[in-house]
């Protein structure tokens, strides 16, 4: 009688153990990157070991300027965590096809760039044992009026949203079957609205604290989604070239000219916006106009933003001139490239230093206190981004063989047992 081809599909916690194994094989690459990432943060982690323990003192931070270098790459993580949504978006509700099979790198984004939003708060914090204080179900919330437990909330649920829709995606084609739409697609439209939510809410933070005018624009929470709509895009579109030379996912043109046409609409957005802010600024004065000043000019002699902000609006401006470079001039990616880069070092110049130095300086009592980052925060600030993309790369090694069909419940039956030694053969 044949042997029945019927065989039980291996557990969900099976599958994961699966995974997490083939997360410590690779070529020598692979090991090698990984062992320069894990260096770096272990650099980084070593210097924040010293922070807690010599205090918020080792950063360049002050009683005037209490959020620096930590704060302003959060704020630009959580857009990129947010900006990973555009790969859904196309993918489910204008069922673009062609962006279905790359979806589960936009989760595996998001769901490293929160982890990295995590540790930056933990750095930033000058007792990170109170950290619990903060953690829903087990901290003590000022709800619903602290806009900071908002921001927590948000923050988990994201996180929790792209690990299921993640993990779902992956062991129903690990199974080889269909996933059943009750069972993601609520998930997956949940996703939409909260990526706008935690970037939402991100802004509301900045902008209700009255206390600093640069920050309080109803403009703010709208300039933080579109820049969210570049550096997620940007990302991707780098990164699905790289997964391709390397072998590892089949992209091709649909998904990239998708994410190219988004680019190319949302970088012009930011501009304007931009330019709307500077006009508000500079044109009708008061307080706002102090710190604008500051960042683009310079004020009584205090210059330390300027190449900062000009640094951004060059790149934001030179990307938009190469995404606008016609087709046959171009002929190849290297000038979208080229623009990703670019967009993406605007916008992390542009959220970041741009943005959260500005609204301490001048201070509430009007004073110019300037603040630069100490070695120590740059060390930190490296070990942070070295860890996210160790979880980056991890995510998308293990996503790789489920995808390209090399990890079914077949390959992972073990061998058969054999019932003669020494190959003998059977008793008549």
């Amino acid at each position: 009688m044949p042997e029945s081809t019927h065989h039980h599909a291996p557990s969900y916690a099976r599958f994961l153990w699966r995974l997490f194994v083939g997360a410590f094989r690779g070529s020598t690459t692979f090991y090698v990157a990984m062992t320069a990432l894990t260096a770096v943060a272990l650099v980084g982690a070593n210097a924040w070991a010293h922070q807690v323990v010599s205090g918020m003192a080792l950063t360049g931070m002050s009683d005037h300027v209490s959020w620096g270098l930590y704060i302003a790459n959060f704020t630009f993580i959580v857009g990129l965590a947010a900006g990973a949504v555009m790969m859904v978006i196309p993918a489910y509700l204008y069922d673009d096809h062609d962006m279905h099979d790359v979806v589960v790198v936009g989760e595996v984004l998001a769901i490293a760039s929160i982890l990295m939003c995590t540790m930056f708060i933990v750095a930033d914090m000058g007792r990170p044992d109170r950290f619990w204080h903060i953690i829903p179900g087990v901290g003590r919330f000022n709800w619903p009026m602290s806009m900071l437990t908002w921001d927590v909330v948000v923050l988990n649920g994201y996180l929790l949203l792209n690990l299921h829709i993640c993990g779902y995606l992956l062991y129903q084609r690990f199974l080889g079957q269909k996933p059943k739409r009750s069972w993601y697609v609520p998930f997956v439209f949940l996703s939409i609205g909260w990526a706008i939510s935690i970037h939402s809410v991100t802004a509301f933070l900045y902008s209700g604290l009255g206390g600093r005018p640069f920050w309080n624009s109803a403009l703010l929470a709208p300039r933080f989604i579109v820049s969210a709509f570049i550096t997620g895009p940007a990302f991707v579109i780098v990164l699905l070239q790289g997964l391709e030379k390397l072998g590892r996912v089949k992209v091709g043109d649909g998904p990239i000219n998708t994410l190219k046409k988004v680019l190319r609409v949302t970088v012009l957005v930011n501009l304007f916006m931009l330019v709307s802010e500077l006009f508000t600024s500079f044109y009708t004065g008061g307080h706002h106009r102090a710190a604008a000043e500051y960042l683009f000019f310079g004020l009584h002699g205090k210059t330390a933003l300027v190449p900062w902000s000009w640094a951004s609006l060059t790149l934001n401006v030179a990307s938009v001139a190469l995404l606008y470079v016609p087709p046959h001039v171009t002929g190849n990616r290297r000038w979208l490239n080229a623009a990703c880069v670019t967009a993406f070092c605007g916008v992390w110049i542009e959220k970041g230093m741009g943005l959260i130095i500005p609204g301490f300086i001048p201070s509430t009592m009007h004073e110019l206190i300037e603040y630069s980052p100490s070695l120590t925060e740059w060390k930190i600030t490296l070990g942070v981004w070295a860890f996210g993309l160790l979880v980056l790369i991890v995510g998308l090694k293990l996503a790789r063989p489920v995808l390209a069909g090399e990890l079914t419940p077949g390959s992972m039956r073990p061998a058969p047992r054999r019932s003669q030694r020494h190959g003998a053969a059977p008793a008549q």
